[in-house]
């Protein structure tokens, strides 16, 4: 890799140097008033036009004023986040914290170190008649003339490739945009006057900023707002969330067709999972988050990511895994299937209980009921399953009661989680308004029951053992119920083995 650095090397080294400085010693950047001089001309105008407005920003902006209503008279700052290391002087690929992306429809590899700012004013004169304007501080591309062009390896175009402008990002978001040196005085000049709210822990630059600024609640609450306020998706977020699913239902076909080469290689789950990497990094930005790619006894891990199994005939490979939208919008998907393309009669019979489960669940989404409802009928429907098989040391009844739960042995987790901007979405919402919340049109959650016989459970007869099986789907509340936006995803047995033939076909021929 190509070093990254921004220090004169071509100049005599003191032997008291700093050791923070020390990690740059491979530079070889001239540092002569000639090559400053000759780097800074020659270079073609930018006349390109303004871009035009993002689709999302229109809806960022509807989620701006319904913040502004909530905070009135309040400063609210939601930093991007800063770039994190990922080892000494190489950083992972930059992801803004989902509130921001939320906020201002920015989504992947954009502005890392960019904080959006929501100053109160007069009522009603705000950004789209809200008591907010809105400012965007970031760090704009630097001109060619500037050592930061071709020196500095975080933010100049010569190591990183073009930055936007202050004006092509405020065309972009339709939001006002400012300098990021500008950061600090816009937040000092109101010190006193107005109560702030903002996300703690996100940029340490900000908290250093905002430490000794009076605070309008405990920075929770804003917290829980934007949680909450992602909790029903809009028109924008929704179709977002169906191209995330149809490039991850792309990325499973990939998944069946490199089964061959996993077979044949001794890390079989890590071919799978690169298979699925492949189509995440070519249709979107990235892995919504690792993929569990889990074989045989690894499928009763329920976070198995080192993937580092074998893939084998007559084994049961769990696959959970979703591709991230450029919007930074993720889907979140498991299938399990049968390695050597059918399932044994034990593996079909506990595939057919968690999809009854799946199903069962799925069959009661309607606005109105509670979240926790969805989870509550998977459960039943595992537990009588578990019953019929003899694998239940008390009743059905007794094992649904709280003081019960023996059938959670086989699945301990729970069965819905809200889907967004995180894999995990909406988690610093109040459990008044997640898990004891009521369902309602725009919400997108999982269904995803699961059964998980370890190979060392000498609860269960030795047939079951080594067995995971999980399906999970993607599910969209309606006005009259639901939409399972993985429903075309083979789901049943039968339809798991004929697609399985059909992309072995494919790949024969």
């Amino acid at each position: 890799m190509t070093s990254t650095d921004d220090v004169k090397n071509d100049s005599p080294v003191s032997d008291e140097q700093p050791l923070e400085e020390r990690v740059n010693n491979r530079s070889h950047r001239p540092s002569s008033d000639a090559f400053k001089e000759f780097m800074a001309a020659h270079w073609a105008a930018d006349d390109s036009e303004l871009p035009p407005a993002d689709e999302a920003a229109p809806f960022a902006l509807t989620r701006r004023v319904e913040l502004s209503k909530q905070f009135a008279d309040t400063t609210v700052v939601i930093p991007a986040g800063n770039p994190k290391v990922r080892s000494n002087d190489t950083d992972y690929r930059f992801r803004p914290h989902s509130a921001f992306a939320h906020m201002t429809g920015l989504g992947a590899d954009h502005e890392p170190d960019a904080v959006l700012v929501l100053e109160p004013v007069d009522p009603g004169t705000g950004d789209g008649g809200s008591d907010h304007q809105a400012t965007l501080f970031f760090r704009p591309m630097a001109g060619r003339e500037t050592e930061e062009f071709y020196a500095d390896a975080r933010s100049g175009e010569f190591w990183i490739g073009p930055r936007p402008t202050l004006g092509s990002l405020a065309a972009r978001t339709g939001i006002r945009t400012e300098h990021l040196d500008q950061l600090g005085p816009a937040l000092a000049k109101n010190a006193g006057q107005t109560a702030v709210a903002y996300l703690r822990e996100v940029d340490a630059q900000v908290d250093a900023l905002l430490q000794d600024q009076e605070l309008a609640d405990p920075s929770i609450e804003l917290a829980e707002t934007l949680s909450e306020m992602r909790l029903i998706k809009d028109e924008y977020e929704i179709d977002q969330m169906r191209h995330s699913v149809a490039a991850t239902m792309a990325g499973f076909d990939d998944i069946v067709a490199a089964l061959p080469k996993a077979k044949e290689h001794p890390r079989g789950e890590r071919v799978v999972e690169g298979a699925f990497f492949a189509r995440a990094r070519a249709e979107g930005n990235d892995l919504g988050y690792d993929t569990i790619a889990a074989c045989g006894n690894n499928a009763t891990i329920l976070h198995w990511i080192r993937n580092t199994g074998e893939v084998k005939d007559g084994q049961l490979l769990l696959v959970d895994a979703g591709i991230e939208a450029d919007s930074l919008y993720t889907a979140d998907v498991t299938r399990t299937i049968p390695v050597s393309g059918r399932f044994s009669e034990v593996q079909r019979r506990i595939y057919q209980a968690v999809l009854d489960a799946n199903d069962a669940a799925f069959e009661i989404v309607r606005p109105g009921i509670k979240f926790r409802d969805v989870h509550n009928k998977a459960l039943e429907v595992l537990a009588h399953r578990l019953s019929e098989w003899g694998l239940l040391p008390v009743s059905v009844e007794e094992a649904l009661s709280d003081e019960g739960q023996q059938h959670r042995r086989w699945m301990p987790h729970g069965t819905c989680h809200h889907l967004g901007l995180d894999v995990h979405d909406c988690a610093q919402a109040r459990r008044e308004m997640y898990l004891d919340g009521t369902l309602a049109p725009g919400m997108i959650f999982t269904i995803e029951p699961g059964l998980y016989f370890k190979k060392e459970d000498l609860a269960v007869p030795e047939e079951y053992r080594g067995n995971g099986v999980r399906i999970e789907d993607n599910i969209l509340v309606t006005e009259d119920g639901g939409e399972n936006l993985t429903a075309s995803m083979a789901r049943t047995p039968d339809e798991i083995e004929a697609w399985m033939d059909r992309i072995a076909g494919k790949s024969a021929s």
